[in-house]
């Protein structure tokens, strides 16, 4: 059994951040002992080290109750429904990165307006072209 404070440590993951975990449901509300504390266990750590490699991957909380979802014992999912998730998501991250490269394309174009100098800020052409409407 684990306290808060021991399954932060081993995952990495903020004390409040798995507080928060709980209330939304992404992982169970732990067993509590007589006297009140939190007894977290190794399912415990083994969702929150999911829920982790979920989010560097960039799936979102609410994909993440998707994947987990899946893992319910009972379930009728396959692993059709697990690979369908996660090519939405490759989708997902693919626009992003279009959206990525205009505005990288953008800055480069904006950027190279400006010569860098001590002249006022004011009138760096960076800021001329943010301060415009069109």
């Amino acid at each position: 059994m684990l306290t808060r404070g021991k399954l932060a440590s081993k995952t990495g993951c903020n004390i409040e951040t798995i507080r928060y975990y709980e209330t939304i449901g992404l992982i169970p509300p732990p067993a509590r002992t007589a006297s009140g504390y939190r007894n977290y266990d190794e399912e415990h750590l083994r969702r929150l080290n999911f829920i982790k490699h979920a989010k560097a991957l960039g799936f979102s909380t609410d994909k993440i109750h998707g994947l987990l979802e899946l893992t319910n014992p009972g379930g009728n999912h396959t692993r059709a429904d697990v690979k369908s998730l996660t090519e939405a998501h490759i989708d997902e991250i693919s626009i992003k990165i279009k959206d990525l490269q205009k505005i990288k394309r953008r800055l480069t174009q904006i950027s190279s307006h400006c010569d860098g100098s001590a002249q006022s800020a004011g009138s760096c052409p960076i800021l001329v072209t943010l301060f415009d409407d069109h």
